[in-house]
């Protein structure tokens, strides 16, 4: 097989699956890294949003799960895989 039948048979296929790869997997991968730095960077007292639509401040952080005050003395537990993203991030002071 000669090089100009083996790109006339392979050239649509490979350009197909470069421009897949720049325009799906290479976002999604990229989200996904943000997603896991966000998750990892929470602290207590940051200001959340969970994925099901709930306000709350992160009380308390374990391996997997986060205590969230949500109002009124109302505390919740989640997964750390259900927060949707940081709202307000609190900065501590050093004196």
């Amino acid at each position: 097989m000669n090089p100009a039948a083996f790109m006339n048979q392979f050239g649509p296929i490979i350009v197909i699956f470069a421009i897949f790869y720049f325009l799906i997997i290479r976002p999604q991968q990229k989200r996904e890294k943000d997603r896991r730095n966000m998750l990892s960077s929470l602290k207590e007292g940051d200001d959340i949003l969970t994925i099901g639509g709930i306000y709350g401040r992160i009380l308390n952080l374990k391996e997997d799960l986060v205590t969230l005050d949500v109002g009124d003395k109302i505390k919740i537990k989640v997964t750390r895989s259900a927060i949707g993203s940081v709202l307000k991030t609190t900065q501590k002071t050093e004196d």
